[in-house]
């Protein structure tokens, strides 16, 4: 799947905040070593790198263009394009981090334990996940894929539900973690422009979706995907739109 990082920054500032408040619940004095995992464009390796300047900041995401964008950010950090699923740091971190990346792998049972084993005694486990597979602009990618001539061809890459209930996670993590802080929140973004609900799923999750199709088909989806958002998230008075979006946090320090 392509990356477009002019496309995921476009809503930087609201893609931010929930990086921002993960951040604060990490309760590290000063860590040696930090792993950003699905750093995307750096952005938020930038705040780590702020927070902690002494720490070995190793950034790690499998998007060419993403990365690119990140190293302009010019910090002392690795940058490595690398699959995050197949994560097995030949060194222990003290902190890994990991901002709305981790729900676009499967198999949570495995990935979870493994990553806090992997981590340094005290070191501690930062995830944050989108969990709004239920909201409307999630359920119409898939209502208008199986709506249309291009079901089959869609069926391999719709979006799955891969955050599960916060109790899942305290099951995988209680009997290992020292401390397990679990917490859902959910933001109201208030969105400027045109169609802005289309704008920030065509940069994520409905990203695969609209590679996998050709060029007319793409535009088909989209006209079709748009009108229902509309209906869904229509503006208000102001022009404004309010998008409503939950997202799953997990500090577990080992």
């Amino acid at each position: 799947m392509a990356w477009n990082p002019d496309h995921y920054l476009a809503f930087g500032d609201h893609r931010l905040r929930p990086a921002v408040d993960l951040l604060d619940k990490v309760a590290l004095a000063a860590p040696a070593a930090i792993d950003d995992l699905g750093c995307g464009a750096g952005n938020v390796t930038r705040l780590l790198a702020q927070r902690w300047p002494g720490a070995a900041i190793t950034a790690i995401d499998n998007s060419p263009d993403m990365l690119a964008r990140a190293r302009q950010e010019q910090l002392d950090v690795a940058w490595i394009e690398a699959d995050i699923a197949a994560y097995a740091p030949e060194r222990s971190a003290d902190l890994v981090f990991s901002n709305a990346a981790l729900q676009w792998l499967g198999d949570h049972r495995r990935l979870f334990p493994h990553l806090l084993t992997t981590m340094a005694p005290g070191g501690v486990l930062a995830v944050q996940m989108p969990r709004n597979h239920a909201t409307p602009s999630q359920t119409l990618i898939g209502d208008v894929a199986r709506a249309g001539p291009w079901r089959e061809k869609l069926a391999p890459v719709l979006p799955r539900v891969a955050a599960s209930e916060p109790a899942f996670y305290y099951e995988l993590l209680a009997r290992m973690a020292a401390r397990l802080d679990i917490w859902e929140t959910e933001y109201l973004h208030v969105l400027d422009g045109d169609d802005p609900v289309v704008a920030w799923t065509s940069s994520t999750s409905l990203r695969p979706v609209l590679d996998a199709l050709a060029a007319g088909e793409r535009e088909a989806f989209l006209a079709e995907y748009t009108a229902r958002v509309r209906d869904a998230y229509p503006p208000r008075p102001n022009g404004q739109t309010l998008f409503g979006f939950r997202r799953l946090f997990i500090v577990a320090t080992r």
